[in-house]
């Protein structure tokens, strides 16, 4: 596996650092300008927060969320090679005491310990597009079970496969999009003030 250095972290104690991403077209990485755009509309929510970063990648927005002062990340793909790039990843920000990382599949039912010990405030989802992870995902009730009440969920997918319309356990409160890629915005039903 060939690795490169081209995506780098925005802000925070690790801005400028370039992180490693593999050489191929196996990963599709959120862009800079997205996950700027992201970070800037959670804003300080980020700080303090215990996130979730599924179908990881790269693990750039779950590092980029502790650059930016979260206070611990799990790192979840189902590819070993991503998780492999993961830790590398957090090895180069000397962050890997503040990071979990597992590989798992997450449409099997049960769910890997370190996912249900905690309640996260952030959930980055960015799964492979059109292939019906998200709405797989947000069926999840056991994953759903694992969300603060007043969590975030933060869903880069393409616009070719909108967020369903019904759903039970969350709903969608914004949504912007960039060029082939929507980012929607998602918290549980409980916190209906947003």
């Amino acid at each position: 596996m060939k690795a490169t250095q081209k995506m780098r972290i925005i802000s925070g104690t690790c801005r400028g650092r370039k992180l490693i991403s593999p050489g191929n077209n196996s990963i599709r990485p959120t862009s800079d300008r997205v996950r700027e755009s992201v970070f800037n509309i959670l804003g300080e929510m980020v700080k303090g927060a215990s996130v979730l970063d599924l179908f990881a990648g790269t693990g750039a927005l779950g590092i980029e969320s502790l650059s930016r002062g979260a206070r611990s990340a799990i790192f979840a793909d189902v590819s070993r090679q991503s998780c492999r790039i993961i830790r590398q990843n957090t090895e180069l920000c000397k962050m890997t005491s503040q990071s979990t990382i597992i590989t798992c599949d997450l449409s099997k039912a049960s769910l890997p310990y370190q996912l249900t010990s905690e309640k996260f405030n952030l959930l980055f989802m960015d799964p492979p597009y059109n292939k019906g992870f998200v709405s797989a995902t947000l069926d999840n009730n056991t994953l759903l079970d694992t969300l603060a009440s007043d969590a975030v969920i933060i869903i880069e997918h393409a616009p070719g496969e909108p967020i369903p319309g019904e759903l039970e356990r969350v709903k969608l409160y914004d949504q912007r999009k960039y060029g082939k890629t929507v980012v929607s915005f998602l918290t549980p039903v409980e916190q209906s003030g947003i």
